[in-house]
């Protein structure tokens, strides 16, 4: 099967990591299922790619949300008749404030959709993928160097992206006998809205606030096209993309 049939799903697909990520299997020939909160970002992105209304489909998404979830993948299947490649990159950040001191609720948001989200919508991937014909797909989660290092005062952040990394293998694991394939990008400091506030100055782990360098974008939606174009025979487990100079090898 050719890039051009295959159909994909992208989560937080309005900004950042899911904008590049949904331009460039759009460009390759996807079609892509958008999901987000902001429906107005969404649309920005498919005017931007410049395909036909039939190679994508806008979602408005909060993938912490069972029936949200549901209605995405619903439509899906009755646009698409199957799934291919799902990325799950909706995520968010807590305030910065000291462990002790992080509100349960703040903590629950970034659980719900950091972590549920991804489950909910790689559980509903898999009920897809295992019924198609040919049977199979590809799941990549969006980790963070987040997964292996934390950053001061990142805990909901840290601990979600460390349970990604087992959800990853969970898929990988149960999804071998469909012929489902799961990946983990870990990504540090990619140019994106939120990084912004990089150049002015982060914490760092000895108390000293710094700037740190970021990348291209771009090169992580490369990077998604990369792996969701590689046969299901092939996979790229885990794979981490960085500012060369960002401070993550002996961060600490």
């Amino acid at each position: 099967m050719t890039s051009n049939q295959k159909v994909a799903v992208v989560t937080g697909a309005g900004t950042g990591i899911g904008k590049s990520a949904a331009l460039h299997l759009l460009a390759d020939g996807y079609s892509v299922a958008l999901a987000g909160r902001r429906v107005q970002n969404l649309e920005e992105v498919v005017a931007e790619s410049g395909v036909s209304n039939s190679k994508a489909i806008i979602m408005p998404t909060d993938v912490g949300n069972l029936e949200d979830v549901k209605k995405l993948f619903d439509a899906i299947k009755s646009t698409y008749g199957r799934l291919d490649v799902l990325f799950n990159n909706a995520g968010i950040g807590a305030p910065r404030v000291p462990f002790e001191d992080l509100s349960l609720e703040e903590w629950q948001k970034v659980v719900d959709t950091n972590l549920t989200g991804s489950f909910l919508c790689s559980q509903h991937a898999i009920k897809i993928m295992k019924d198609q014909t040919p049977m199979g797909g590809r799941i990549i989660n969006n980790g963070s160097i987040a997964a292996y290092a934390p950053r001061p005062d990142g805990v909901a952040y840290t601990s979600t992206k460390h349970a990604i990394s087992g959800l990853t293998k969970q898929i990988s694991l149960d999804g071998r006998k469909y012929n489902i394939a799961s990946s983990q990008i870990d990504i540090g400091n990619a140019g994106t809205p939120m990084t912004a506030r990089m150049k002015d100055g982060v914490p760092q782990p000895n108390g000293d606030t710094m700037p740190e360098p970021t990348f291209d974008v771009n090169h992580v939606g490369e990077t998604v096209l990369y792996i969701a174009n590689l046969p299901l025979e092939t996979n790229i487990q885990f794979m981490t993309i960085m500012a060369t100079k960002m401070p993550f090898i002996g961060r600490g």
